[in-house]
């Protein structure tokens, strides 16, 4: 476990120095998300998602939609993309994604779209290097301070699947849960020092999360069966006997009234006009596939190379080295988003940039980057087709629905703490406690401006801008760079 810790910690030596074909594969794939964006195909904020029906049907301007995706994405962008490429020298779907999913929509004409996608992706290959050097040969080297960040984003994130299970299953399950990864745990860093000891935790709390949903789901589906034939039979019994009534006062004439018929034509009725979205919606991604597979293709083909992490986590892994903790990292991941993807796809007929993030972990795993080509292209082939399918097995598994929405929410807050408490870690090596003032003020301050920069990202930001302003006062001889 130490050799994973002085692997994460040291991530910002990485040298953010790409390969000709690493950089190719960035610019031609910045290019494709932003042209797949200007056809309101797919963006990769989930929040501009539900928005982009409206910009579809025309009911939205290209500017309206611009602004929103802007203002949702920028926190992110700037506070988290940024830092934690330069901090890990590893790229990341904050820093390349976004900035697509904004420049794509903004683009007036087709043809720019990707002109302006792939100059993005120039700027972040050709760019980024020479600012993580200037970064690393300032007196306070802020870049390497937030490399503190690594220890709390790894441990911490290891809960998400606790806290999922205590807010939808009760604290008794939550506390049994807690109790089986943290021995999970202490036994993968005692038998298994070299493994990353949160991944067979989040696994087994992963597993459990869903044997709950499901089990809950299946006793749920069984007692409304019990219902319905219940009714059924008492139904029938009751138009027996109101037959045999009518029987005897007409004469026996037996005619019937069609309320059956009514009652089943009207159920279909109000079943078709959400059928009918998610039909429009499934229909009109089916007729791209062959632009989403070649996304998928690249995406998978940017997992494989090994510069590009899914997540906050993932990314201090991929720079360890560690492939396969990052894959399971990212996998478990998924479990939380494939709902929300699917239903907002299905809702707003514009799929997810990444899909269902399947090529991720895949990606890191494969040995060959045309094998990445080939599977990343399969994978958002068979995610496309079966959007339709998912959306209909969500609608019966309620459970496993709600589910999803409660492994986003911890997945969100874990990581919040963490990176709050690792940017504050990153203060004090930078700059003890002027650097903690620093940086917790700026956060602090944020909070009460109301969240101008995205929680998430504030911290991060604060330990960049906290790093400038050191080293402002350096150079003005107010402070001494913290030694060690």
């Amino acid at each position: 476990m130490s050799t994973l810790l002085a692997g994460a910690l040291g991530a910002g030596k990485h040298s953010l120095d790409f390969s000709v074909p690493q950089q190719g594969t960035v610019i031609v794939l910045c290019a494709l998300t932003a042209l797949i964006s200007h056809l309101a195909l797919a963006v990769f904020n989930d929040g501009v998602r539900p928005f982009m029906l409206d910009f579809i049907q025309g009911r939205s301007t290209r500017n309206a939609t611009t602004a929103v995706s802007f203002g949702l994405s920028a926190g992110f962008i700037f506070g988290l993309g940024a830092p934690m490429a330069l901090s890990t020298g590893v790229l990341n779907p904050w820093l390349l994604f976004l900035p697509t999913d904004v420049l794509g929509i903004l683009s007036p004409k087709k043809w720019l779209a990707p002109l302006l996608g792939g100059a993005w992706g120039a700027l972040v290959v050709f760019g980024l290097g020479g600012a993580n050097e200037v970064a690393h040969d300032l007196p306070v080297d802020f870049l390497t301070a937030m490399q503190q960040m690594a220890t709390p984003i790894l441990f911490l994130f290891t809960l998400f699947p606790v806290l999922a299970i205590t807010r939808q299953f009760g604290r008794l399950r939550g506390a049994v849960v807690g109790v089986v990864e943290l021995a999970l745990v202490i036994l993968t860093m005692k038998l298994w020092p070299d493994v990353f000891a949160g991944a067979p935790a989040m696994a087994v709390g992963v597993i459990m999360l869903i044997g709950f949903a499901t089990a809950k789901d299946v006793r749920q589906r069984r007692k409304e069966r019990a219902e319905r034939a219940e009714q059924a039979e008492q139904t029938e019994k009751a138009e027996q006997a109101e037959k045999s009534g009518k029987a005897q006062q007409a004469g026996g004439d037996g005619q019937s009234d069609g309320t059956g018929d009514g009652k089943g034509v009207s159920e279909a009725e109000l079943e078709d006009p959400m059928l009918s979205l998610f039909s429009a919606s499934a229909t009109r991604l089916r007729r791209h596939l062959p632009l989403f597979m070649l996304l998928g293709a690249g995406v998978c083909l940017l997992a494989q190379m090994h510069i590009f992490g899914g997540g906050e986590a993932t990314s201090f892994l991929i720079a360890k080295g560690d492939h396969t903790g990052a894959a399971q990292v990212d996998f478990y991941r998924v479990f939380g988003f494939i709902p929300l993807i699917a239903t907002t796809a299905l809702a707003s007929g514009a799929y997810a940039i990444a899909g269902f993030t399947f090529v991720y972990p895949i990606g890191y795993l494969l040995p060959s980057p045309w094998l990445a080509l080939i599977v990343g292209a399969a994978v958002f082939a068979v995610e496309v087709l079966a959007l339709s399918w998912i959306g209909r097995m969500l609608g019966r598994l309620p459970s496993v629905r709600d589910s999803s929405e409660h492994l986003r929410n911890a997945i969100s807050e874990s990581l919040w703490l963490a990176i709050l408490f690792g940017s504050l870690l990153a203060a004090n090596t930078m700059g003890g406690g002027l650097g903690i003032l620093i940086v917790g003020g700026l956060y602090l301050l944020n909070e009460a401006m109301g969240r101008v920069v995205v929680r998430m990202a504030a911290a991060p930001a604060a330990v960049l801008v906290g790093g400038v302003l050191l080293n402002l006062l350096y150079w003005m001889d107010l402070f001494t760079p913290v030694k060690g």
